[in-house]
């Protein structure tokens, strides 16, 4: 069989620096080693900017090092993505291009002045027609999707074909839902010990962290995989130029937790922005007032320092906290007081850094709603989740 994997490496910028060790030290360099043990193993990936600077912070530029070796190798492909991990059809259109760019430069910084990505990642696979425009736009010739692209339905979908959005007329290739929802190495056990001859193509599309953070790999079914000689690997843009005949299909916006109900229902950004949630539509609210507030005084002389704030502030997380969606599998509820004031706090920051005397009205603003948002969240802990 053949196998696809796109893996997908994050941790928000302002992450506690414990946390951000202890992904990379159960997962990604189990990746990494794995690898480097395995000169024939080909991986996607995703490496999201506001990481790599964190990485950089905490020491770890041997890691990037390695990355480098093995991209020179062409073991691994880098792909793009927006900076600091927002929802893209939920920002505006000159913040989306902003991040991108950024991300952009800081890959070239680690990986070559020459670097350029082919491939291009959207934060939880979350597709617009605007968001894949602009990534057309800015030289990008593929994205990865989830299945749900094809039809709004799961299961529905020939995931070893290329597809072309016609939207963008980017290429497409789709990850299976139902295989990477699982633990993918024990899926891939399960068809390489399947007598049927035929080779299969599998397309699996994760967070990095399922490698040992999420997922304890007590067998070490991973490792083990890939001693088979059955295998092999190759990544998205080997793929892609291994066919010759690409399907057109007319893609909705989604991401890759949208339901099949959702999508039916044009909510494919229930996670982050869902109308019925109080607390993410104030946080919408106050990240917008920030953003038009910020962008309105480029000249200020703390321009740069609200601007840092406020891309922080932008992260998919906080929102993604505040929904109150019980994931099961892989992780409870998603539900943080902590987490939704830990972006909070980045947002009310960046409009308390301008000096601008003019602000002040939108300030007194932002205040309000950075405490009513605080309210909203610690009351509802404390009457549902606190147990």
């Amino acid at each position: 069989m053949k196998w696809i994997n796109f893996l997908h490496i994050y941790q928000p910028v302002n992450m506690d620096a414990e946390a951000i060790k202890e992904a990379t030290e159960k997962s990604y360099l189990r990746i990494i080693r794995a690898l480097e043990e395995h000169p024939e193993l080909k991986f996607t990936i995703n490496i999201n900017g506001s990481l790599i600077i964190r990485w950089e912070d905490l020491g770890y530029q041997k890691l990037l090092e390695r990355l480098k070796k093995l991209l020179d190798k062409k073991q691994i492909e880098l792909v793009g993505t927006a900076c600091y991990h927002p929802i893209l059809p939920l920002i505006p259109q000159e913040e989306m291009r902003g991040q991108i760019r950024e991300n952009e430069e800081i890959l070239r910084k680690y990986f070559g002045q020459d670097f350029k990505a082919r491939g291009f990642y959207f934060p939880e696979m979350a597709y617009s027609k605007e968001a894949a425009l602009m990534v057309k736009s800015l030289g990008y010739e593929w994205i990865i999707l989830d299945e749900i692209a094809y039809s709004g339905k799961v299961g529905h979908v020939d995931c070893s074909k290329i597809y072309l959005d016609q939207n963008s007329d980017l290429k497409v290739i789709l990850r299976s839902r139902q295989i990477s929802n699982k633990y993918v190495p024990e899926e891939i056990e399960k068809i390489l010990s399947e007598k049927d001859q035929e080779e299969k193509i599998v397309v699996s599309g994760t967070d990095g962290e399922l490698y040992g953070l999420k997922h304890i790999d007590h067998t070490a079914v991973f490792e083990k995989i890939l001693k088979n000689p059955n295998l092999k690997t190759s990544t998205i843009s080997e793929y892609i130029d291994s066919q010759e005949n690409f399907s057109e299909i007319k893609i909705k916006p989604h991401s890759w937790a949208t339901t099949e109900e959702e999508y039916r229902k044009n909510q494919p950004f229930n996670l982050w922005n869902n109308k019925s949630n109080k607390i993410h539509q104030k946080l919408w609210e106050l990240a917008n007032l920030v953003h038009k507030t910020v962008e309105e005084n480029k000249d200020d002389k703390h321009f740069g320092l609200a601007r840092w704030y406020m891309v922080r502030g932008f992260a998919s997380c906080s929102f993604w906290w505040a929904s109150g969606y019980d994931f099961k599998l892989f992780g409870g509820v998603a539900w943080s007081p902590d987490e939704i004031e830990r972006g909070l706090n980045e947002l009310i920051r960046a409009i308390r850094s301008l000096d601008n005397a003019s602000t002040r009205k939108n300030k007194i603003r932002a205040e309000k709603l950075n405490l009513e948002i605080k309210d909203l969240a610690w009351k509802k802990h404390w009457k549902q989740y606190w147990q």
